[in-house]
């Protein structure tokens, strides 16, 4: 019987061969595993710094996924970033604990020194299991306690804004 309808869209060449020739070897190399789509994210951000737009289709491709099944796992972690990754990364827990010790100032200060950079990406987390020693957040990772608009200016002096 004769397909009914257009059909499945024609996937688009990606702008990097290069880079997508990389995303299927790591796609290629971890197929095997058991549910094997985290894993294979978590290389692709590992070699890559992100997981671009233009690899969720050949990361659907090899898996033998839907494009919405491995979209819908990008988007959804906060971990797996889209866009390339600036020079600093912080977040600030934003959570009732944090909030309570003042929390609110220091995002506010973070917030209104950083609005526009970028070099500092400013994310928010609602826990970091740091409760009792709050405000908390991460400077490029590292966990740090008792975040006051201040102590987070001197503990990132020197980066631009």
């Amino acid at each position: 019987m004769p397909q009914r309808g257009p059909g499945p869209a024609p996937t688009a060449a990606p702008a990097d061969a290069v880079r997508a020739a990389s995303v299927r070897g790591i796609a290629e190399e971890l197929a095997g595993l058991r549910g094997p789509l985290l894993p294979v994210l978590h290389a692709v951000l590992e070699r890559h710094g992100y997981v671009h737009d233009d690899d969720v289709p050949v990361i659907a491709d090899v898996l033998n996924l839907s494009r919405a099944d491995v979209l819908g796992v990008v988007s959804f972690y906060h971990d797996f970033r889209r866009t390339p990754p600036t020079a600093h990364r912080v977040t600030l827990c934003r959570a009732e604990a944090c909030q309570a010790r003042g929390g609110e100032a220091t995002y506010a200060a973070a917030t209104d020194r950083w609005a526009g950079s970028s070099d500092v990406e400013l994310g928010e987390v609602f826990c970091l299991g740091n409760c009792a020693l709050g405000p908390a957040g991460t400077l490029d990772g590292a966990l740090h306690a008792r975040l006051t608009p201040e102590r987070l200016e001197a503990l990132t002096a020197g980066w631009d804004r």
